[in-house]
């Protein structure tokens, strides 16, 4: 989504989005945020914005790199 939206940081609300208006969808993109936070591939800003970490911007390469 940063990639998508050509951003340097993304609010949360924004993320959720992208589960949509179902509750569980953006239980799940919740939890996938935190568990990036923890896997250190994003950073928490603040007032609920992230940014992707220098980690999470190789991955996000790395995964752009095998994308048809």
């Amino acid at each position: 989504m940063f990639r998508a939206l050509a951003k340097e940081s993304l609010d949360l609300h924004v993320l959720f989005e992208a589960g949509g208006n179902d509750p569980e969808a953006r239980t799940a993109v919740f939890d996938a945020v935190e568990r990036l936070v923890a896997e250190g591939l994003l950073e928490e800003l603040g007032n609920d914005f992230y940014s992707l970490t220098e980690r999470g911007k190789e991955a996000a390469k790395a995964i752009r790199n095998i994308e048809p």
